[in-house]
């Protein structure tokens, strides 16, 4: 699969954090031009928070934007998504059972040895991280650097997403370096944060990586 350059992630840690409802955050984004987008709680999902992923996954579906659930296997089959899994989830491949063959299905590595492990999983595309030091995790890895994508690009033929602390200042390196596509959480979610700022900052993120 050819991956959409941005890749925005819908926090709803870091939406709530500014009083913003993954919803507004999910329309704005797709008016700016998103094609991918991939729903990201921690812990517990109570119903409501399930509820929000089907009005996202709905407004995915009818702007034709790829709609993926982090980590939960059941939700993104009930919602008839993608899946995004880490290492301590379910591996690819018993995803792959669940989800069939033609679903996407991304995979976080962190490091040299992950990274060789994953590309011969089934999984659509794998994901480097962290590029830079980032505030999104409680205990994140080591920093990747540049340098270090830079070589391990050549260690899967998969379409390669890098995340971690990746700013509008750093994203063209992190591009040029060989990622195929930067996720991005902080980055996108302006302060102020409504419709207006949202998909302000969207759109200068789209100009930004045009090819």
């Amino acid at each position: 699969m050819e991956l959409p350059r941005v890749y925005p992630i819908l926090d709803t840690q870091s939406l709530a954090n500014r009083g913003c409802s993954p919803m507004v955050a999910a329309a704005a984004w797709i008016k700016a031009g998103a094609g991918i987008m991939q729903f990201r709680h921690k812990g517990h999902w109570p119903r409501a928070v399930f509820e929000q992923a089907q009005q996202v996954a709905r407004l995915c579906r009818d702007a034709g934007v790829l709609f993926l659930v982090d980590d939960r296997a059941d939700f993104a089959m009930l919602l008839g998504a993608g899946l995004h899994l880490g290492q301590d989830d379910l591996p690819p491949s018993d995803a792959r059972r669940l989800l069939g063959p033609d679903a996407v299905i991304g995979f976080s590595t962190h490091n040299r040895e992950q990274l060789i492990a994953a590309a011969n999983e089934p999984a659509t595309y794998i994901a480097l991280g962290p590029i830079f030091s980032t505030s999104s995790k409680e205990n994140p890895d080591p920093a990747v650097g540049l340098s270090q994508l830079n070589e391990w690009r050549a260690l899967t033929v998969k379409p390669l997403v890098a995340i971690g602390g990746i700013t509008r200042t750093s994203a063209k390196s992190v591009i040029s370096a060989g990622a195929d596509s930067v996720a991005v959480i902080a980055g996108l979610i302006p302060d102020p944060t409504n419709e207006s700022t949202l998909r302000a900052r969207m759109e200068e993120w789209q100009q930004l990586l045009a090819v």
